[in-house]
């Protein structure tokens, strides 16, 4: 005998979703890129709003000779970590009993935090830099250049912001005796911007140093095949996101690279104007330079345990290691020490795994409420300095609401225990330890759905 289980206003929370803050997650990931809405019976449409706020502290390095890499821990850094929020949309339709169409839109790669504190501040005291440098061995010509780069952006923190947009646009066809396998794909649209400040004598010789990139929108692909069981409630889907070329227009602010400029043009015999106009040209560069955002693997999966329970599985895959920012005029300035293939502004030494399980209850023919556990490897440690986390442990509770046969409401919450880490600099050396970090994410869901 069969049994069927009528699970039609039985759905986990949405709001409870496997996404984070560079703070929490794996390199740069911050949604998830959920498809499942592609997967809805009938009609669908979604609107996600997501809240992230997490509590990042450590402590600097007392050691800020740029050349060794020994770790001494310093002053507190306070929380780095800013607040963060997004949007997710998603419209899905059947043309007819074989094909369905759908567009979804979401913020897939993001950063956003910032040093208030600590020797990630350019120190207002130009001596007491250099100062500081000399006693920690740095010879003196160059503890001054360092110092004197420092003063050029007196006061100001250390910041990073990252923002992306992505829009996919999906065709599903199902096929098999009873239409249960669907294959699907369509293209995708992304926009991609950052802007990065390096301040204070933690990043010795790089204090000082600003880039903002241009927004640009380049294209990829989304490719997947899904299988369905409705009458046990069963959902399974495999879901491939291609790699995007991003060619960026960017301009580089380096202040040490234009006073190393200026002091060699001044011993050539050049007047104080020449060596000045010679300092501002190689202490700024307006050019171009790629960013390969990655691509990632989804594995989505529900099934019914019974008439009013639902099991739910995400895991994602997404081969950080191979990501990296590497700034024109930042890289060939790193070039002097570090050989001819410099340094990347931005690089991850592993690949990140996230896996999220979860349990639905329907407590009211009108009202579901969930469970979920996850865990997310991180992308290695030690890693960037800008986002000093090695994944985590997350547990979250959420609960929707039909409001009407067609319409529902979701929230949710999620709390984080952060992974402990080192923040490296590209150079190799260690310049913070952060320890016993957390944060939470909250989000609401709008939906309709007509079957």
């Amino acid at each position: 005998m069969r049994t069927t289980f009528h699970l039609k206003t039985l759905a986990v929370a949405i709001a409870t979703l496997s996404v984070a803050s560079v703070t929490n997650a794996a390199g740069l990931d911050r949604s998830g890129q959920d498809v499942t809405a592609f997967f809805q019976d009938g009609t669908y449409a979604e609107a996600v709003y997501t809240y992230i706020d997490a509590d990042v502290s450590g402590y600097d390095s007392a050691n800020v000779n740029p050349g060794q890499n020994d770790y001494e821990r310093g002053n507190k850094t306070g929380d780095i970590a800013e607040s963060y929020d997004f949007f997710r949309y998603g419209v899905k339709a059947d043309i007819n009993d074989t094909f369905s169409v759908g567009v979804l839109y979401d913020e897939p790669f993001g950063a956003a935090a910032e040093y208030t504190q600590s020797n990630f501040v350019a120190s207002e005291d130009r001596n007491a830099s250099g100062g500081a440098l000399v006693g920690d061995g740095v010879d003196p010509q160059t503890a001054g250049a360092i110092a004197l780069a420092e003063a050029s952006t007196a006061g100001e923190n250390t910041n990073v912001e990252v923002r992306s947009q992505s829009l996919t646009g999906i065709l599903g066809m199902k096929f098999g005796a009873n239409k249960n396998f669907q294959i699907y794909g369509g293209p995708v649209a992304q926009r991609i911007q950052s802007e990065t400040k390096l301040r204070g004598l933690a990043y010795g010789p790089a204090t000082g140093y600003t880039s903002n990139s241009n927004p640009d929108m380049d294209y990829g692909y989304i490719a997947g095949i899904a299988y369905s069981k409705p009458e046990i409630a069963l959902k399974a889907a495999l879901t491939y996101r291609s790699e995007i070329d991003h060619d960026i227009d960017i301009s580089e602010n380096y202040p040490i690279a234009g006073i190393l400029a200026q002091g060699a043009a001044l011993q050539q015999g050049a007047t104080p104007a020449q060596a000045a106009a010679i300092g501002a040209a190689a202490a700024n560069r307006n050019s171009n330079y790629e960013i390969t955002t990655p691509k990632s693997v989804n594995f989505d999966f529900q099934t019914g345990i019974n008439p009013t329970t639902l099991a739910t599985a995400k895991v994602r895959w997404v081969p950080w290691s191979d990501f990296a920012i590497t700034p024109p005029l930042y890289n060939d300035v790193s070039k002097r020490n570090y050989g001819p293939d410099g340094l990347d502004l931005v690089e991850y030494e592993d690949d990140q795994w996230q896996v999220e399980l979860g349990l639905a209850k329907r407590v009211a023919p009108a009202l579901a409420i969930s469970g979920t556990v996850g865990w997310d490897s991180g992308a290695g440690d030690p890693t960037t300095s800008l986002g000093p986390v090695d994944g985590y442990y997350s547990v979250g509770l959420g609960a929707k609401y039909n409001v009407t046969e067609n319409w529902a409401v979701s929230a949710g919450g999620k709390y984080l225990w952060f992974g402990d880490a080192k923040g490296r600099l590209p150079s190799g050396k260690i310049v913070g330890d952060f320890q016993d970090n957390d944060g939470f994410i909250a989000g609401v869901k709008l939906s309709y759905q007509a079957r």
